[in-house]
């Protein structure tokens, strides 16, 4: 039995313990936090002797959570909510806030709008960090059960306790490398082509993918790549084509051309997606203004190259 009671916790060891359940590994929740693997491994000990628990455990290459620390790291979540709500009961203030944001996206959303969060962030906040992870096909355990604060996605997952808001609209491209092929003149040349596109690593594919399958325009698909970023060095020297969103332009697939698609097809909506606990969160409520106000100036700044 411990001999340590509930005045020996605070928010630092809450979100501890959260940061190294989520990242299941000492190294990672040390980066996500901004400090030492010492300092993360002193609050595990601490942690440890608070819980009378091992906590985590090695497995593999890395660590797993024990029963005991699972259940901890779901009352955690709800008691740093807690607190948080109790601490901006006066007023927010950005200034005087220090902790670490998580959003979770995809290539083009990350590469897009994020940087340019990140910087209005640390301007408002000195003590304000970002923590980004892979959306893949979200599902609502993402928002729920796994600390991320808001879900950036043009698939929004359906569940009665999620929010969404729509940020901005994308139309589909044809990308290839122009040093290597013509781009496609007509529909005839679009279907006799060979193609790549992007699979998340749940298999799912994009929503266009499933679109053209559904209106049986049959494409020879060679490679698929469990991200955006993978696309750029499979078309550059090569014939094949990829049929993406414009945006990437500004991004992933910078430097390579684009061109119209030869046939009309229903446009990309990018949602900003949270839980309905955070809804009336002063911070959560700042960081939304201000994903929103990137969102704006990205969509002002023009046509993407290509």
């Amino acid at each position: 039995m411990s001999r340590f009671d509930h005045l020996d916790l605070d928010g630092h060891a809450l979100e501890l313990l959260l940061a190294v359940h989520e990242e299941g590994s000492v190294t990672r929740a040390a980066q996500r936090l901004g400090v030492t693997q010492s300092a993360v491994s002193h609050g595990l000990d601490k942690l440890r002797a608070i819980a009378g628990d091992a906590l985590f455990v090695r497995s593999g290459r890395g660590i797993v959570a024990t029963v005991q620390a699972e259940a901890l790291a779901a009352r955690a979540r709800v008691l740093l909510d807690e607190l948080r709500a109790f601490g901006q009961a006066a007023g927010f203030d950005p200034a005087r806030w220090r902790g670490t944001l998580t959003i979770a996206a995809n290539d083009l959303q990350r590469d897009l709008l994020l940087p340019a969060l990140l910087r209005r962030l640390r301007a408002a906040s000195a003590g304000a960090r970002l923590c980004v992870i892979p959306s893949g096909a979200p599902q609502p355990a993402l928002l729920r059960e796994q600390g991320c604060d808001l879900v950036i996605t043009p698939r929004p997952p359906e569940a009665a306790d999620l929010l969404q808001k729509r940020l901005f609209e994308d139309r589909y491209v044809v990308w290839f490398d122009a040093a290597a092929r013509k781009a496609p003149a007509r529909r005839a040349d679009y279907l006799a082509a060979e193609h790549v596109t992007v699979r998340h690593e749940d298999r799912r594919g994009l929503d266009i993918d499933t679109w053209l399958a559904e209106q049986r325009i049959e494409r020879e698909i060679v490679a698929t790549v469990p991200g955006f970023a993978g696309i750029a060095a499979l078309l550059r020297g090569g014939p094949w084509l990829a049929t993406l969103p414009s945006l990437l332009g500004r991004g992933a697939l910078r430097g390579l051309a684009a061109t119209e698609l030869p046939f009309a097809t229903p446009p990309m909506p990018m949602y900003l997606v949270w839980h309905r606990r955070r809804q009336d969160d002063p911070l959560h409520r700042w960081l939304r203004a201000e994903l929103e106000a990137v969102a704006r100036e990205a969509m002002e700044g023009g046509p993407p190259p290509g």
